[in-house]
């Protein structure tokens, strides 16, 4: 309970002083005897203070419905700004190319893409902390792009689509389509603002971020959609396009723009459009690093909210008073009226 004006408070006092002063103030008549009275009906006299006490009372509680009493709570709650991710990985066969392990040895390209996939979605306890919370959905591409895993926020079965992902070895399926990849990832993000796809993800809140991953090491030569015509849909629909392209020379997060060919330019210029980053990797310890800086710069932000609830009471302390002055003023005009002096 607590006051909207506590100041007033101060004032409850001043009933029990005027009820004292009035009643010192109250004075009889001195008579030689009683006998002139002994048929009046002196027992009314003592009830007298009835209708003082009642109109201190009241004047009291007025005091206090005026200093507006509400009683109620506030609490706060913590929503999660949702991400939701399309992972785009490149399943041609220059995937099958090695790439040097930290310990010297040489895995493939697909292999190792695999594995930091997998970490970027469950979290490595080190540098990668994991998508727990976000949607995420596994595109593959190569002459042809395939959903291979809607939007979802199970990750455990994507994590088994992850693990079991090979490379398209059949020749008339081998090329790089990445255009139609993210094609495809932009408008399946897009279709999250669908009621009904909301309702099947039970999603709440508004999907602040939408994120497009692209991990290739080639430049698209087949498909529908060019990478800029693609990339201006996944723009318009509010996507932002990560690019990593796996090399075989060292050039890391830095490698200038004059240095790039045709086809990293590409990449370069569809991240940057769509207000995303791109970079190269070309080992297994620079490609950690990559997902690592797009693991710290799309985390959801938590967003905190107070409410208050509050019941406004004045209305009991004034009820009551009303209530205490009605019969005060009855009986003071009627039963317990006195004769001025």
């Amino acid at each position: 309970m607590n006051f909207v004006w506590p100041w007033l408070l101060l004032l409850l006092p001043i009933p029990a002083v005027l009820a004292l002063w009035a009643r010192r103030g109250s004075a009889g008549l001195r008579v030689a005897a009683l006998g002139l009275w002994d048929h009046a009906d002196a027992g009314r006299s003592r009830y007298l203070w009835m209708t003082k006490v009642l109109g201190a009372a009241a004047l009291t509680l007025l005091i206090v419905a005026l200093a507006r009493p509400q009683a109620g709570f506030t609490y706060t709650t913590q929503t999660s700004q949702g991400i939701a991710i399309q992972l785009l990985v490149d399943v041609s066969s220059s995937m099958g190319m090695d790439m040097e392990l930290p310990d010297q040895k040489q895995k493939s390209r697909m292999v190792v893409a695999r594995e930091l996939v997998e970490r970027f979605i469950a979290g490595d306890g080190d540098q990668l902390k994991g998508r727990e919370g976000d949607l995420l959905g596994l595109i593959t591409f190569a002459r042809y792009a395939d959903t291979r895993s809607p939007l979802t926020l199970g990750h455990g079965a994507l994590l088994q689509l992850v693990r079991t992902l090979e490379i398209q070895d059949r020749p008339n399926e081998d090329g790089t389509a990445y255009g139609d990849a993210i094609s495809v990832a932009a408008a399946r993000l897009q279709q999250l603002d669908d009621p009904e796809v909301r309702e099947r993800n039970s999603l709440e809140g508004e999907v602040k971020s939408r994120v497009i991953i692209l991990l290739t090491d080639g430049e698209n030569n087949s498909g529908q959609h060019l990478p800029v015509e693609a990339a201006g849909l996944a723009k318009h629909w509010g996507c932002r396009i990560y690019c990593i392209n796996l090399g075989q020379q060292p050039g890391g997060a830095s490698l200038p723009s004059a240095q790039l060919t045709d086809s990293q330019r590409v990449l370069e210029h569809i991240s940057m459009e769509t207000g995303g980053l791109f970079r190269t990797a070309y080992d297994f310890d620079s490609l950690l690093a990559v997902y690592a800086e797009i693991d710290q710069l799309e985390r959801a932000r938590i967003v905190t909210k107070e409410h208050a609830r509050v019941a406004e009471w004045f209305w009991l302390p004034l009820g009551v008073a009303l209530a205490m002055l009605i019969p005060a003023w009855v009986l003071d005009s009627t039963w317990l009226r006195t004769v001025p002096e």
